[in-house]
């Protein structure tokens, strides 16, 4: 199980690498919550997404000889791109599978950072990257049911906790749960007081199905969301720190995450994605739960083709 000393290694590998995105606040938002909101601005990462941190991370921690046999995994967007773009830094090869449906925005990314590219139907990543794998003889870095990327991702939090003390909840997107359970992770030790939260889209609440029941549940198949970056299922790992962190999540519908988008795009002046905009949607769900309370929320990416605004 990931613990803070892991995230605080993993603090130090990506340092140089990543960036120490800043937080912004917006009087709009804490009037509105009758809450004080500190957004970590993850969507100002490299890639785009806090995904850098984790791919870093895992990419870093190799040793030699694994290395040299390159690096694959299955991504519909950002993973794929923070994979490369790690790759990259090592100078190793990289491949990735993308579902045919990925956004194109996403996959010119991917191959900016010079990663080869092998496209499958959705339902098919996993084995479809199973198969690259073998063929290939690389090692798989998996988007968010790996130990090194969960512990590269806590350090947005960790991060957050420094820039912004004493603070009474935090609360991230979540899909396959490493951005959440990294989260967890950090805040539990550091800040053992303050409440963690995950904003799920309701049309893929797998996550907020498996807390509730106990019993990790399976991905909602095809379903009709704007979040393309929550569409996994809750990872195993992921899941039982979530499940040992307490960690509690709040659905949103497809509207209210669309409007906290615009909301970030037209009073922010900063542009993130509708998966990331859920945390503040989520916010803006719980209401008078939350007034008076100091909130990190962590805005997970940016990368858009913006459709949904159309």
């Amino acid at each position: 199980m990931t613990t803070l000393a892991d995230v605080l290694a993993a603090a130090e590998r990506i340092r140089g690498h990543v960036h120490r995105t800043p937080v912004l606040t917006s009087r709009s938002l804490d009037a509105e919550l009758g809450a004080s909101v500190f957004c970590k601005c993850e969507n100002l990462q490299k890639v785009g997404a806090f995904k850098a941190r984790g791919a870093c991370n895992a990419v870093l921690s190799l040793d030699a000889a694994t290395a040299a046999r390159g690096v694959v995994t299955h991504s519909s967007g950002n993973h794929a791109a923070a994979l490369a773009y790690a790759a990259a830094v090592r100078g190793i090869p990289c491949a990735v599978v993308m579902p045919e449906t990925a956004p194109a925005v996403k996959v010119a990314a991917v191959r900016g950072y010079g990663a080869e590219i092998r496209f499958c139907r959705p339902a098919e990543r996993e084995a479809v990257c199973a198969a690259l794998q073998q063929e290939r003889g690389a090692h798989l870095v998996h988007p968010f049911a790996d130990p090194a990327v969960i512990a590269g991702q806590g350090t947005a939090a960790l991060e957050l906790l420094e820039q912004v003390p004493e603070l009474d909840l935090v609360i991230t997107p979540v899909g396959g749960g490493g951005l959440c359970a990294g989260t967890a992770v950090a805040v539990r030790a550091l800040r053992p007081t303050a409440e963690v939260l995950a904003a799920e889209p309701l049309a893929v609440d797998d996550a907020a199905r498996s807390l509730a029941t106990g019993v990790r549940q399976p991905r909602v198949d095809n379903p009709q969301t704007w979040a393309d970056c929550l569409l996994t299922a809750l990872g195993e790992p992921n899941f039982r720190l979530l499940q040992q962190h307490g960690v509690r999540v709040v659905t949103v519908g497809e509207q209210a995450m669309v409007d906290a988008a615009r909301f970030c795009l037209e009073r922010m002046k900063i542009v993130v994605e509708p998966g990331s905009a859920t945390v503040l949607a989520a916010l803006r769900a719980l209401g008078g739960a939350i007034r008076g309370r100091r909130i990190g929320a962590i805005l997970s990416g940016g990368n858009t083709d913006f459709a949904w605004l159309r």
